[in-house]
């Protein structure tokens, strides 16, 4: 059995071609052994994995898997929705339980594959949910996937899974190698598919940082239009478009992301979540163009779902609750540290707040960061050194949250001591220890140009580079301050605060 799913109309029937409705979600064709009458929810399921719209791929899944019961690809679908390699998360009890259903082994499992094909597809599959570590087990699929694409070099999937692979590889952070190989591998297929969503997906985040973005702008440009009906592909876009500075491009899909989502709230009778990823892109973005009111809106909006009874919970107990976007109230805690440092509104009493944050290690730390830097504005040196105690205390709370992480933790860890090193570089510029305040937020500087670049919004809320510039126009000092904005719009280019100081710093 072939079968093919079309964004756009339909595909004539043929003798070994299924006929699909479109659904908006991508354009996909899979050859597989699964009953016709599963055909239309797998090939769902398929796009919508590729959009990493998780929870619709696994539902559709399994309809597959109840049209047929021995599908064997209809489990192995649903499995790898718990795998999120590019957000480095995996539910390992998850999806060995769905792997269960279909066998009790890993022998008995790839022998339900009907075809070689199939059976590749099963077997790289035992790879990435088998034995060993997280980062032993991505490497032995990511072989596996290499293994898959050489065999069967016309298969589409097989190529945009190895892309992906490649990127869940990255263990501690963005690698230009390693993502410069995932382009190499799913370029010449975009260009043979241009509305494959894995495709135009997967290049987005190889392209995903201010060097490279312009490469992934027909990606992005196309990827909206494959799958309009994905929130996560309108949202994706933006990726390319935030590294780019292009703020209305931002502002523009992720409000179409949300209204998809609201829509689909509104349908399932449930109101819709006003917090996390999506959101605070929006606000981001709204920030970068000046409209306070509409940052004030969103934040606003977070602010129910991050006091109310579910404000401290992940969506689910696999998710990391470092990352502020999987909880509403580290959600919330990043909007408001965006809203204070790109409004400067530090009289705002949105910013003397307190929510609730229990033992997340990541808010509690950017709350006490943002209230040490309020008190930097308010010229209040006392309150400053008692916020740099607390911080030194986050600081230690959140280095043993890390102890525990195997992977994925540099990052935080790196991020901590840039911050530790701005408070106190400001500090010392408050008591008049000028050299050393610039010799200290200097090493910020640096610590964070050595950083892979995180994508998004400044994974340090206020960027050190930007920060140096603004100490060194105080101390007037333009010509360094200049080069230090220049450095800061490289990271984050058409930032407005960067921007901004820079035309302070001209003489």
């Amino acid at each position: 059995m072939f079968a093919s799913l079309r964004v756009f109309g339909f595909v004539m029937a043929a003798s070994l071609v299924l006929t699909a409705q479109s659904s908006r979600v991508g354009d996909v064709s899979f050859a597989n052994s699964g009953a016709p009458a599963a055909q239309t929810s797998f090939l769902y399921g398929l796009a919508q994995l590729h959009n990493f719209e998780y929870d619709a791929a696994a539902r559709a899944f399994r309809e597959a898997q109840q049209q047929d019961p021995a599908f064997a690809l209809a489990y192995w679908g649903e499995a790898m929705t718990r795998n999120h390699a590019v957000w480095m998360e995996q539910d390992l009890g998850g999806a060995r339980r769905i792997l269960e259903r279909l066998a009790p082994d890993s022998a008995a499992r790839i022998a339900r594959g009907q075809t070689d094909r199939e059976r590749a597809y099963l077997h790289a599959t035992e790879a990435l949910f088998g034995a060993g570590t997280k980062p032993a087990r991505d490497i032995a699929y990511l072989d596996e996937m290499r293994r898959l694409h050489a065999a069967y070099p016309d298969d589409v999937d097989a190529t945009a899974f190895l892309g992906l692979a490649l990127l869940g590889s990255a263990h501690e952070g963005r690698d230009v190698a390693i993502y410069s190989e995932a382009a190499a591998v799913l370029e010449p297929a975009f260009a043979a598919h241009p509305n494959h969503p894995g495709l135009a997906h997967y290049l987005i985040h190889a392209y995903d940082d201010p060097a490279h973005a312009s490469m992934g702008l027909p990606a992005a440009r196309q990827y909206s239009r494959i799958a309009p009906a994905a929130p996560h592909a309108l949202h994706m876009t933006t990726h390319i478009y935030l590294a780019l500075g292009m703020w209305d491009d931002v502002v523009a899909q992720n409000e179409r992301a949300l209204s998809v989502v609201t829509d689909r709230a509104r349908d399932a009778g449930r109101r819709p979540a006003s917090c996390g990823h999506y959101s605070a892109w929006l606000e981001y973005g709204y920030l970068q163009q000046g409209r306070r009111a509409d940052a004030r809106r969103i934040l606003d909006g977070c602010r129910s779902d991050a006091v109310g009874a579910n404000g401290l919970g992940a969506r689910s107990p696999e998710e990391d609750l470092l990352d502020p976007d999987n909880t509403p109230a580290g959600s919330y805690i990043q909007m408001w540290s965006r809203y204070l440092l790109d409004t400067g509104d530090w009289d705002d009493p949105v910013a003397l707040e307190e929510i609730p944050l229990g033992d997340l290690a990541g808010p509690r730390l950017t709350r006490v960061y943002v209230r040490a830097l309020r008190a930097v504005e308010r010229k209040d040196t006392a309150g400053l050194r008692r916020e740099l105690a607390a911080l030194q205390d986050a600081r230690q709370t959140l280095l043993t949250t890390l102890s525990n992480r195997r992977e994925g933790a540099e990052q935080y860890r790196r991020r901590v001591e840039i911050i530790m090193l701005e408070i106190r570089g400001l500090l010392a510029l408050a008591e008049r220890r000028e050299a050393q305040a610039v010799d200290l937020l200097t090493r910020a500087m640096n610590e964070e140009d050595a950083m892979p670049i995180e994508f998004g919004p400044p994974f340090v809320d206020k960027p050190s580079a930007e920060l140096l510039g603004d100490v060194l126009v105080r101390l007037g000092r333009p010509a360094e301050a200049s080069a230090a904005y220049a450095k800061a719009l490289q990271r984050t280019p058409g930032r407005v605060a960067a921007v901004r100081g820079l035309g302070r710093a001209k003489p």
